[in-house]
């Protein structure tokens, strides 16, 4: 069922729901596409959709276990690249600018290599080319992840110390409220399944292969996917450029939306 509210549609259809911008005023061949981090959904990007929905079609998508987004088991990041295409596929939408932050990062980094022709541009946020670029285990990043749902907490449960262990300083009031409201909308279920998949990701290899117009964006603040990740990422994919946001940490367009939609203003007006 469609609802209003503050210009979004919120479409909760399966496999995939996602929350639109309404009206639209321009040629679905302008659309936006936004895939949340591993502990955000589709409201988090509420004030991209705010900036740009006037003049672009802008989609942010549930990722399967995500809000309202039924849970798949065992997901690959090419069943979540596929369900982005899916997506497009049901929208009428040919080819997109994908916009990713974090796991939505990766996930986008998926779909420029594995359907390279639905991607127009790509938006690279807080994200890396690969799993444990600092030595992390990946068992035990899992498992520090995984325990307080083995105890029986959910997403919310947990929502406040995640989001405020990589926000930076200015994550607080009611910006840390939108993004606790946004990590609860989360099923125990999808965080799982997404946990499990992430410590799979490494595309160093393969970022040459992506040729659209790239923009990597981080927080200088980021201690998940510090600066370095950025810059690997940045000097691979041969099309791309690096800004770096001031006072924000791992959620930079959470954090400091304003900074964040000018430099994607910026990006889709070259």
């Amino acid at each position: 069922m469609d609802s209003n509210r503050q210009g979004f549609v919120d479409v909760d259809t399966s496999p995939i729901a996602f929350r639109r911008s309404e009206p639209v005023t321009a040629s679905i061949d302008e659309t936006i596409v936004f895939l949340h981090g591993l502990g955000t959904s589709r409201t988090s990007w509420d004030p991209q959709l705010q900036a740009f929905g006037k003049v672009r079609q802008c989609i942010a998508w549930d990722a399967p276990g995500y809000g309202v987004s039924p849970s798949q088991r065992g997901l690959s990041f090419a069943d979540y690249a596929d369900a982005v295409t899916g997506l497009l596929d049901e929208l009428g939408v040919e080819s997109a600018t994908v916009v990713g932050l974090s796991f939505g990062g990766q996930v986008a980094m998926h779909v420029a290599l594995r359907h390279p022709h639905r991607v127009q541009r790509l938006v690279l946020a807080d994200t890396s080319a690969a799993f444990g670029g600092d030595g992390t285990d990946p068992e035990e990043w899992k498992r520090l992840r995984l325990d307080a749902l083995d105890n029986g907490q959910t997403p919310a449960d947990i929502a406040r110390a995640v989001l405020t262990s990589v926000g930076g300083p200015g994550l607080t009031g009611d910006l840390l409220e939108t993004a606790i409201a946004s990590m609860s909308r989360i099923t125990s279920e999808g965080l799982r399944t997404a946990v499990e998949c992430l410590p799979s990701h490494d595309v160093r290899s393969r970022l040459g292969d992506i040729v659209v117009p790239t923009l990597v964006i981080v927080g200088e603040n980021d201690t998940e996917t510090p600066l370095a990740y950025s810059q690997e990422i940045a000097a691979a994919i041969p099309n791309a450029h690096l800004v770096l946001l001031e006072a924000a940490g791992h959620l930079s367009p959470i954090e400091q939306p304003d900074a964040f939609n000018a430099a994607l203003h910026n990006f889709l007006q070259e």
